[in-house]
Order: C-alpha cells, then structure tokens, then sequence
C-alpha cells in the first residue's frame, strides 16, 4: 500500500462514489445529444460513463492534470488540460455540467460556479458533488482530531474551504437554478473496505505533506494509520453532499 499513486487514488475514488453520481445523473432527463463538460475529470470513469450515454452529443472532460485520462477511449470525449478557474467556455455551451470532489479545493470556487451557470445553456442542469468536513474535535480519537486541525490549517493556508459543501444548494438557488435537489451521506471510515482503502491513500498522501510542512508528526500520521487496522475502530470523517438545480429555459 506504501507505493500507491495518484491513479490509485482517483480509481479508489471511482469505486466508491461512482454509483451515487451516476444514480442522480439517471434522474436527470438526461438525452443522447446533450453537451457535457466534467469539471476535474480525474481517472474519466463519469466522462466515459457520459460519452457513452450522450452519444450523439459531446463531453468535454477538464483536468489540470490529464495524464490519468485515455485520449482513444471514447470518440466524442474530448480531453482539454485546463485550469477551470482561469479557463472561459462560451456562454450556454453545454446542457450539463458536473463536478465532484473538486471545487472545494479552489480558492476562486464561488467564481466557478457563477461561471458554470453562465457556460449552461437555458434548460441546462448543474450538478455538484463536494465535502463537509466536520469541526474540529468531533472525532472521539485524539489523533484524529490532530489530523483534522492540521487538515484545516493547510486548507486554509492554500485557500481551501474543506466545509463548503454546505454552502453548495444555497448557491445553486442564489445563481438562478430551479428545482434545485440536495441529498447528503456520511463517509464512516472504520468499516472495511473500498471506504477504508480510499481513507488511507488520503491519509499517508496528506500526511506526508502535513508532515513536510511541520503541520503534523510522523507519529501522529501513524498513529491515525494504526487506527484504520484496529478492528474497533469506526469513524465519521465528512459528509458528502450533493447538489443540482436546473437553469431556467429561454
């Protein structure tokens, strides 16, 4: 598990939370030739997922790193390695919009958002998936909550917000969306499987950086890796919330 990569991670990612999204994306009138744009595309399982399902349409997959994405794997998936919070798309582009998982981490995510209503086309739906880390201190384990403030300093130090998840439906409302739909799900760690294994890659990835940046120590991060193989071990890490609304036709 020492050697596990980036690819790792986002496939970990993909495993666990895949069904969820796609599960929304099902409830949306979703038709063959809508244009889609996938915000932080990482390993491309949704974007794959969508090409397949917009097959007379177009998906715009969007990464600032796209080297975990396959440029042959779908003809109408078209892979653009570009900083969403810089890049500009036309207005009313596209009929869908998603992202997971991502925005929370960009320090212009509001911004994001308002430029995403804009690039939706009248009709269009927004979709988002993002994170409520909880306070500081909620965790029963000290190391834990050691970690979580650590977790929160660097957020805050990199322009982060690890809560805004929360804010998500209310922005959707304020941008102008209707038949804006919310839904949350606890993240328990603790109880085996993919849960777990996504938990740990997390951890001795941000651990490592904490630990670099003396927000952390070494026995720290171990100790909370310790957690993970102790077998009475359970633990609510975050929320995952998600949100969509649609935009008002023309």
């Amino acid at each position: 598990m020492d050697e596990l990569t980036e690819r790792d991670r986002l496939l970990l990612l993909e495993q666990t939370k895949d069904s969820d999204t796609i599960r929304v994306l099902e409830s949306l009138p979703v038709v063959e030739s809508w244009r889609c744009l996938e915000i932080g595309a990482g390993a491309g399982s949704i974007a794959y997922w969508l090409g397949e399902r917009c097959s007379k349409g177009r998906v715009v997959a969007a990464d600032i790193d796209t080297r975990n994405l396959d440029p042959h794997r779908s003809p109408n998936v078209d892979i653009q390695e570009v900083d969403i919070a810089t890049h500009r798309f036309a207005p009313s582009s596209f009929d869908l919009i998603h992202a997971r998982a991502v925005l929370c981490h960009l320090p212009a995510r509001d911004e994001v958002l308002a430029q995403a209503f804009e690039w939706l086309a009248p009709g269009g739906w927004l979709f988002v998936e993002d994170v409520y880390t909880l306070p500081v201190g909620s965790s029963p384990y000290a190391a834990m909550n050691r970690y979580a403030a650590a977790a929160q300093n660097a957020a805050q130090l990199r322009g982060a917000d690890m809560q805004w998840g929360s804010r998500v439906p209310g922005i959707l409302a304020t941008l102008g969306l209707g038949h804006v739909t919310a839904e949350s799900k606890l993240r328990l760690v603790g109880t085996g499987g993919l849960p777990d294994d996504l938990w740990r890659i997390n951890l001795k990835q941000a651990g490592r950086h904490l630990v670099n940046g003396g927000l952390f120590t070494q026995d720290d991060l171990d100790e909370c890796l310790a957690l993970l193989d102790n077998p009475g071990f359970v633990d609510i890490r975050y929320i995952g919330i998600a949100a969509w609304g649609q935009k008002p036709p023309a």
